[in-house]
């Protein structure tokens, strides 16, 4: 039986370019780092980066994203330094809850989004998606 996410891995063209933005503009904790690899960590968050010379760099076309929590204190300073850091914007926010959604260096799609899954049920609850259906007795 599965219990959780247990970790990410992202592709990466080059190591210690990823490495820093994770790192220096992200700000997540570096536990370990390798030839072509590396382990870093926020609460509840394990993200691998593996150098691989077959990542292309571009963007998939789909929704496909990874999104990381953001206290609403800290969004608003959050986004300043992405676009400080001329770290490119993805898409517009069009759901509950504030995010921005940027890419990181290899074109992996990233998002910072302040809520939570329950913050989103009730947004929707209120303005349910077409055909939408809650699997609870609320």
């Amino acid at each position: 039986m599965l219990t959780g996410l247990n970790h990410l891995t992202l592709a990466v063209r080059d190591l210690q370019r990823s490495l820093a933005f994770y790192r220096d503009v992200l700000q997540l904790n570096v536990e370990a780092t390798w030839d072509n690899g590396a382990y870093l960590s926020l609460p509840g968050l394990w993200l691998c980066l593996s150098e691989d010379p077959q990542r292309s760099g571009e963007p998939g076309a789909d929704y496909t994203h990874y999104a990381l929590s953001v206290s609403a204190a800290d969004f608003t300073s959050l986004v300043e330094t992405l676009k400080s850091a001329q770290v490119p914007q993805w898409r517009d926010n069009r759901s509950e809850g504030a995010s921005f959604y940027f890419l990181d260096p290899d074109g992996h799609k990233l998002e910072a989004h302040v809520g939570d899954l329950q913050s989103r049920l009730a947004a929707c609850r209120q303005k349910p998606y077409p055909g939408m259906r809650f699997n609870d007795a609320q």
